[in-house]
């Protein structure tokens, strides 16, 4: 639900490829990769794949609480993030099928002071084609995501918020769609949203870990979030009140893969409601992505949410899902995504060699200073801390960088590479396909 994990959450792209060939699955490589990663402090969380309904690989590493060595295990709860809008629609839909609401109704029919309410449909909602504007992009979002918020406190933000284009005319992720949602549901059935998820999914499917989450309680099995800056930093914990079915659930991989298992199978919604989930208009479904991997394609979510990153995947035609649930992430999610889906699918699994390249504290000064660049807004000042060099993004938190290749550094959770040319003052950063030229001041 923060403003960096959004384009995190939603960047993955899994390999494309033409041609393919079946092997017999192997995980040995993906399980000793998971082993380096919880030895470099890379990825803490759980893995899981499974065909058919049946477990194939399972794995937990890393710790659910750093501060009391509370190790996570396969049954550990996080909190999914954006894969709560996969639940969120499984209930819209439901509701549909029940005959209290369409793709057609209108917002107004609901909350009429939403900016544009009349024009904006609840499929605009579902497809994140409404214009609203998503709260979780203000600037003011990271000063009171940890605090109780009322309905009224967020329809008043969501309005304030505004219209960012014209319902229907394009496409646009926005947090603030699947709130409303989560209301429309609570005035429709009167109830919580809490009570609407027990019954319409939770009960259906037998779910044992699975709900609203509430404070973190390791003792519980639910796992705190971490940053990695050098060491693993506890992350604050956004309160339910304000993500609700937008970002408000926790889970564990076994859940969700029943759950993916559950609506794929019929158990939550009708063959016609999945096939309108599962439509795909300018990268958005309703309430679900399109992940390719090689020729294969999954439906599914991916989540961001304090220090957590989730994402759940489902191939339909070969009935395999996948699940990843992390609380703490210093390393590309993708590579890890593809190291198990290769297992599987009797492909070759590389493993990393981690290695770092090391440099004195007087190495780091010809790197240090503000850098700006014309292409972005966005501007870095660098300073270091001992031999680690420590980068200042402008109106953002100070990142500990790794020394990767001569001149080279990177923030490996974020995709984030900063290349130095000392002699000239000028720097490279690439992130998410682009590439930045920056200048010392």
């Amino acid at each position: 639900m923060k403003k960096l994990s959004t384009v995190l959450a939603f960047s993955l792209l899994l390999v494309i490829c033409q041609m393919t060939f079946a092997q017999q699955p192997d995980f040995s490589k993906t399980s000793q990769l998971l082993d380096s990663l919880e030895k470099h402090e890379k990825f803490m969380g759980t893995v899981l794949l499974a065909e058919s309904g049946q477990i194939k690989f399972a794995k937990a590493i890393g710790f659910a609480d750093t501060e009391n060595d509370l190790k996570n295990v396969i049954e550990t709860r996080y909190r999914i993030g954006s894969i709560s809008k996969m639940f969120t629609s499984v209930l819209i839909f439901q509701a549909i099928e029940d005959k209290k609401l369409s793709l057609e109704t209108p917002l107004s029919d609901f909350f009429p002071s939403i900016p544009n309410a009349a024009q904006i449909t609840l499929d605009h909602l579902l497809k994140h084609r409404s214009g609203i504007h998503s709260f979780t992009s203000n600037e003011d979002y990271l000063t009171y995501h940890t605090e109780s918020k009322t309905r009224d406190e967020m329809l008043q933000l969501i309005e304030k918020g505004g219209s960012d284009f014209e319902p229907g005319s394009k496409a646009e992720y926005s947090n603030s769609n699947y709130v409303l949602l989560s209301y429309i549901l609570e005035d429709i059935y009167q109830k919580s949203f809490a009570e609407i998820l027990e019954k319409g999914i939770v009960k259906p499917l037998k779910l044992k870990n699975t709900g609203i989450f509430n404070a973190i309680n390791p003792e519980q099995k639910e796992a705190k979030s971490y940053t990695y800056n050098g060491g693993w930093v506890v992350e604050k914990e956004t309160h339910p009140t304000i993500p609700m079915g937008a970002g408000a659930i926790q889970s564990t991989a076994e859940d969700l893969m029943l759950f993916a298992e559950g609506i794929f199978g019929g158990k939550l919604i009708s063959d016609q409601s999945l096939s309108q989930m599962m439509e795909i208009q300018e990268g958005f479904g309703r309430g679900m992505f399109s992940f390719p991997y090689y020729e294969k394609k999954s439906f599914g979510h991916t989540g961001g949410i304090d220090g957590f990153r989730s994402m759940l995947g489902y191939f339909p035609e070969e009935k395999v899902a996948i699940v990843t649930l992390s609380n703490g992430l210093n390393w590309n999610n993708n590579d890890l995504l593809l190291a198990t889906l290769n297992g599987h699918f009797g492909r070759e699994v590389t493993l990393p060699s981690f290695q770092t390249y090391e440099l004195s504290s007087e190495d780091l000064d010809q790197y240090l200073g503000e850098y700006v660049s014309k292409q972005i807004p966005i501007s870095f000042t660098f300073i270091k801390e001992g031999n680690t060099l420590i980068a200042k993004p402008s109106g953002q938190p100070d990142t500990k960088l790794e020394a990767t290749a001569k001149h080279q550094f990177e923030f490996t959770s974020v995709g984030a590479v900063f290349i130095f040319d000392p002699l000239t003052g000028k720097m490279t950063f690439k992130q998410g396909g682009g590439t930045f030229n920056y200048e010392r001041k």
